[in-house]
């Protein structure tokens, strides 16, 4: 794991006492939380505790109650750190009236990707929907929702990848090239960051983050954590 005190510039991503409340209820206590560049990084935990609250506020789809976020030494939810963040969500949202290619057209166009085509054509090849091109994304079955929204998270350029439970309606075929994706984004460059229940992906990783009850309780190397006792406590099946 890179130790960002070692890194020059600003991390990756720095977090300060970032809280979220609804009412009374803490969905995520005060959170202090440092990613260098390049890092790999899983985030585990039970249904509410607070991983998907982190992601939607990391990637500036929820307001923080309190705290602060910073990417690359820019504020989340500015220009500047939406350009360097992309993020795939556990409920992708489409355009009624687009098709697949169309969203991956519109996505490439906004985030000005150079020779998108072959890079869309590449996309659809792995995920298994080069023939669903043409088809609207918003008629599909929750797999094939989800492997139209990974193509749409990688055919536009990123420094950061946000990840909330992607494997959730996956077939095998679609969990392999996700992972495979996954590598060659980390062998580029890419920072990681991803939600998930499935524990196979914390052996690839650098560093295992979990949370339980909105609360950080282990923060370290996967190697350095009983992953199966710390899985076992908040819920967690080994896939």
């Amino acid at each position: 794991m890179t130790d960002p005190a070692t890194t020059t510039g600003p991390s990756a991503l720095a977090v300060r006492s970032l809280t979220k409340r609804y009412g009374d209820a803490a969905a995520l206590a005060p959170l202090d939380l440092d990613i260098a560049h390049g890092e790999r990084i899983t985030l585990i935990g039970h249904n509410g505790s607070g991983k998907t609250t982190l992601i939607r506020m990391l990637a500036g789809m929820l307001e923080p109650s309190a705290g602060s976020i910073s990417i690359w030494g820019h504020h989340s939810g500015s220009i500047d750190a939406r350009a360097a963040v992309s993020y795939l969500s556990d409920q992708p949202v489409f355009y009624d009236d687009l098709s697949v290619w169309e969203h991956l057209e519109y996505v490439s166009r906004l985030h000005h990707t150079e020779d998108w085509e072959q890079r869309a054509v590449d996309l659809l090849d792995v995920v298994g929907l080069v023939d669903r091109a043409d088809d609207l994304p918003a008629t599909f079955s929750r797999g094939l929702r989800q492997k139209a929204a990974i193509a749409l998270a990688f055919v536009r350029p990123f420094e950061l990848l946000l990840v909330d439970e992607p494997f959730v309606g996956l077939d095998r075929v679609g969990r392999l090239a996700l992972l495979d994706l996954f590598e060659s984004a980390h062998r580029d460059g890419a920072t990681l960051l991803v939600a998930t229940h499935e524990l196979s992906v914390v052996h690839v990783s650098e560093r295992l983050i979990a949370l339980s009850g909105g609360e950080l309780i282990y923060d370290g190397p996967p190697a350095d954590a009983d992953v199966n006792a710390l899985s076992a406590g908040i819920g967690i099946d080994d896939d």
